[in-house]
C-alpha cells in the first residue's frame, strides 16, 4: 500500500472514530434545550452550568476527589510491588504480578458486585473512602504495567556501581532508582486518575445513594430528561483525557510507556 493510500486509509478511519465525539461537541453547543444536529444557535451556557450549578459543580468536585484519592492510592500499591517484582527475580515472585492484574481482568460488574457485597458485610456502605479504595484496586493494574516498565529499564549494573561505591540502599533508590521510574509513576497516577475520573459502574455500587459523581449524575439526570449539559460533560472528560495524555506523550516516551521496546532493548 503506498503512502498516500495509507493516509487516506487512518484518516478515514480516525475520522469515523471520532464522529460520535464531533455529534456530541455539537449539541452541547445548542442555543436550546434538545438534540438538535448541526446545532442550532451556539452557546456555552452548558459548559457553564458544569461550573455554576451546584448540583453539576459537586458531581465534579467529587469526581476529582475520587480520581486523585483513588490513583494515589493506586500508585501506592503499585509502587513496593513492583519494586519487589525487579528486586525479587524468582517464578513465584509472578503470583503477585497476577494478583495485581486479576481485578483488572475480571468483568467491572463483576468487581463491582464483589466490592458491593465487601463493603455492606462489612458495614462501611455508602462511605466515600470505600469508593476510593475500590477504585485503587480496579486500577491498580495501570500504575503496576508502567512501573513495572520503569524498573525494568533501569541497567542493574548502575545500581551494582553505586553498591560499589558505598551508596547504601536508600541513597540508591533515592538518586538512581526514582529519577529514573518517575515518568513511569507520573504516567501510571495519569492512568488511574483519568478512567477513575470517568468511571461509573463501581461507583455506583458502593457510594451511588450518598455521593454523585459526574458519571453518576448524567445517570440520574436522565430521569428528568435529556439537557446538553451531559453533552458538555462528555465532552470534558475527552478533553482532561486528551490533555492528560498528550501531555505524557509530550514529556515521556510514550512508545516506552505502551510497552516497545527501545532501540537498545534485548
Amino acid at each position: 500500500m503506498s503512502r498516500a493510500l495509507r493516509f487516506l486509509y487512518m484518516a478515514a478511519v480516525g475520522l469515523f472514530l471520532s464522529l460520535p465525539i464531533m455529534v456530541v461537541a455539537g449539541v452541547s453547543v445548542n442555543r436550546k434545550q434538545d438534540l438538535s444536529f448541526p446545532p442550532v444557535g451556539f452557546s456555552t451556557a452548558w459548559y457553564e452550568q458544569i461550573f455554576v450549578d451546584p448540583g453539576w459543580r459537586a458531581a465534579l468536585l467529587n469526581s476529582i476527589w475520587l480520581a486523585l484519592a483513588s490513583a494515589v492510592i493506586a500508585v501506592a500499591i503499585a509502587l513496593p510491588l513492583a519494586w519487589f517484582l525487579w528486586r525479587r527475580i524468582a517464578p513465584w515472585a509472578n503470583v503477585f504480578q497476577v494478583l495485581g492484574l486479576a481485578p483488572f481482568i475480571l468483568p467491572p460488574v463483576i468487581t463491582a458486585l464483589g466490592f458491593l457485597s465487601f463493603w455492606a458485610t462489612v458495614g462501611a456502605y455508602g462511605q466515600a473512602w470505600t469508593a476510593a479504595i475500590s477504585h485503587a484496586i480496579f486500577f491498580v493494574t495501570l500504575p503496576l504495567v508502567t512501573l513495572s516498565l520503569g524498573f525494568s529499564s533501569i541497567d542493574r549494573s548502575l545500581v551494582e556501581a553505586a553498591a560499589t561505591m558505598g551508596a547504601n540502599d536508600r541513597t540508591i533508590q533515592r538518586t538512581i532508582i526514582l529519577p529514573m521510574i518517575l515518568p513511569y509513576l507520573v504516567s501510571g497516577f495519569a492512568f488511574a486518575f483519568v478512567l477513575s475520573l470517568n468511571e461509573y459502574i463501581i461507583a455506583y455500587m458502593t457510594v451511588g445513594f450518598t455521593m454523585e459523581t459526574l458519571p453518576i449524575k448524567i445517570f440520574n439526570a436522565l430521569r428528568y430528561g435529556y439537557t446538553p449539559t451531559m453533552a458538555s460533560v462528555t465532552v470534558f472528560f475527552v478533553a482532561v483525557a486528551a490533555l492528560v495524555f498528550g501531555a505524557i506523550a509530550y514529556f515521556g516516551d510514550i512508545r516506552r510507556l505502551l510497552g516497545a521496546m527501545g532501540q537498545g532493548d534485548d
